[in-house]
């Protein structure tokens, strides 16, 4: 009896050690990392190579503050999980007038802000008012260039949205200039997620600083190029989500220090893989990858504003000394194919017909030398530090564009810029040449050429065209793309576009990229989106 009482002791005191232990102690360095089996109310922390620039969906124009906002605000319809076909969100239901120039959205009932306000119809009606009115009091100086470059201006310049119109509480009509075959594409894309009209009141200008919608996760916090932390929306309208409890975007620019963290677990899930660490990866049966589908472009944007590049023959002198399938081999590993369009290869519009520049650096200097610089020329290459999805290693890309380049007689000067100043630099027209890429928004050929070709788009200090190509023709041709309907008509437009754009060479179009993402062996329910930024309420981590 007296050895059973003492096992008895024994048990209860070290259950009640175990209790002190666990109990109250959450809030000291390792909680962040923890896991539990049911995969519920537990951080995960994401990391990436750059910070987002903004907190206000409506004024980026970049995948890392969309990837955040994302999961914050949420669009009247987005893509399904894995592409971009257009599915209810917000909006449970829609329909079109027979002339398509009516779209009415029948709205989620009963759905609430962040702050407790009500989304409804007159929520919606603000928050496009403030995209298209240049006179609306919650603009703040904002470029508000998506919703430009979608809807091809601003209320009184051009908007193809009319009006918009709260026709009852959970009822909103857009009113458009004339039909558009990209619209309801168009309105499931990141920019364009509804922002609590309160907050906007309440915050002025500061709301790139404080973000208020609907979605699945709260925003609480952002330490600039460290990180941005999330909480659960505990009211959220869709039942039993989200699974976690919390996220963390943490910045950690360099790749192989990104993917050691993972290994360490001070990471859940990592975007920008360095391509040769692929292998090594999949081989750890700690972690799982998966493939971003390559619904990208990374591309020379070469400035045709300055001098010597307004000369077509200077920009496709460039075109011929990028060995673009060097580039593929050398820094991706078999995860990406050239490319001679601003497209990428599967879309339906893609002009597979172009012969592209064959890397040829004799015919690069006989093209120079007609164009006037038989000596060459001196260049500033621009480029950032912070990896992408389609120049995970941008610094060593452009080392190796550098050679050829000098092989021609091309003397270059790499600058080096992190990613918020690197941004404003090229929207504002002060490189010569960089290196960048366009990541599709909505999966429509429209998103990736009106919006990096278009001379509308070529505005300075907020260019999506940042090679500043002014063509009215190729304006005109992506302008009335906007407007057919039928899918084998638009197709032939965007190929007669193409091939003129080919001639004139604007850019140098280099490889479309399946990205890596790397995850923790006990996350799951996590599926990369091609746009670049996912839903993260379903993930868990068990």
């Amino acid at each position: 009896m007296r050895k059973l009482l003492l096992f008895m002791m024994t048990i209860l005191t070290f259950s009640l050690l175990l209790a002190a232990c666990n109990d109250g102690n959450d809030s000291g360095p390792d909680s962040e990392s923890k896991k539990s089996s049911e995969g519920k109310e537990e951080t995960l922390i994401f990391g990436r190579g750059a910070d987002s620039y903004t907190m206000d969906p409506q004024n980026a124009n970049e995948i890392e503050t969309w990837r955040v906002t994302k999961n914050i605000y949420e669009t009247l319809v987005e893509y399904d999980e894995e592409t971009t076909e257009v599915i209810p969100k917000l909006a449970k239901d829609w329909d079109v007038s027979e002339d398509g120039k009516t779209w009415t959205f029948y709205l989620e009932e009963g759905v609430k802000f962040h702050d407790g306000t009500d989304f409804n119809a007159e929520a919606v009606v603000y928050n496009f008012e403030r995209m298209m009115d240049p006179k609306h009091p919650a603009r703040h100086d904002g470029s508000f260039s998506v919703y430009r470059g979608m809807f091809n201006g601003f209320k009184g310049d051009g908007s193809s949205i009319e009006e918009v119109n709260a026709v009852e509480e959970n009822t909103v009509e857009f009113k458009l200039t004339e039909p558009q075959a990209t619209f309801l594409s168009n309105l499931g894309m990141h920019a364009f997620g509804i922002i609590s009209p309160a907050a906007l009141e309440e915050y002025g200008e500061k709301i790139n600083e404080n973000a208020v919608g609907t979605g699945p996760f709260k925003f609480v916090s952002w330490k600039p190029n460290d990180s941005i932390t999330l909480i659960k929306n505990e009211e959220y309208w869709v039942p039993d989500l989200p699974k976690l409890g919390q996220v963390i975007y943490k910045v950690i620019p360099d790749n192989s220090a990104r993917l050691t963290a993972l290994k360490n677990g001070e990471l859940d899930i990592m975007v920008s893989l360095n391509p040769s660490d692929l292998e090594t990866v999949e081989a750890d049966s700690n972690l799982k990858v998966a493939l971003r589908s390559p619904l990208n472009v990374g591309y020379l944007s070469i400035n045709n504003m300055k001098e010597p590049f307004d000369d077509p023959k200077v920009r496709q002198a460039i075109n011929h000394a990028v060995d673009k399938q060097g580039i593929a081999d050398a820094y991706f590993y078999g995860l990406a194919d050239p490319v001679k369009n601003m497209l990428p290869s599967d879309s339906w519009a893609y002009n597979d017909d172009i012969e592209d520049y064959e890397y040829d650096l004799d015919k690069a200097k006989e093209l120079l030398a007609e164009a006037g610089y038989p000596d060459g020329f001196d260049l500033d290459f621009t480029v950032t530090a912070n990896s992408r999805i389609y120049m995970q290693q941008p610094t060593k890309m452009v080392e190796a564009m550098k050679a050829s380049f000098e092989k021609v007689g091309i003397n270059v000067k790499v600058v080096t810029l992190e990613w918020p100043t690197f941004l404003e630099h090229i929207r504002s027209g002060e490189h010569s040449i960089a290196l960048i890429g366009w990541v599709g928004d909505n999966g429509d050929p429209d998103n990736f050429l009106y919006s990096t070709l278009s001379k509308n788009n070529a505005v300075k200090g907020s260019a999506q065209n940042h090679t500043f190509y002014v063509d009215d023709e190729v304006s005109d041709l992506l302008m009335q793309a906007k407007y057919v309907i039928d899918q084998e008509e638009r197709t032939e437009i965007y190929k007669k576009a193409q091939q003129l754009i080919h001639e004139d060479a604007p850019m140098a179009p280099l490889v479309e990229v399946k990205e890596a993402v790397v995850t923790g062996s006990y996350v799951n329910g996590y599926i990369p989106h091609p746009t670049g930024a996912e839903n993260m309420y379903e993930v868990t981590m068990e």
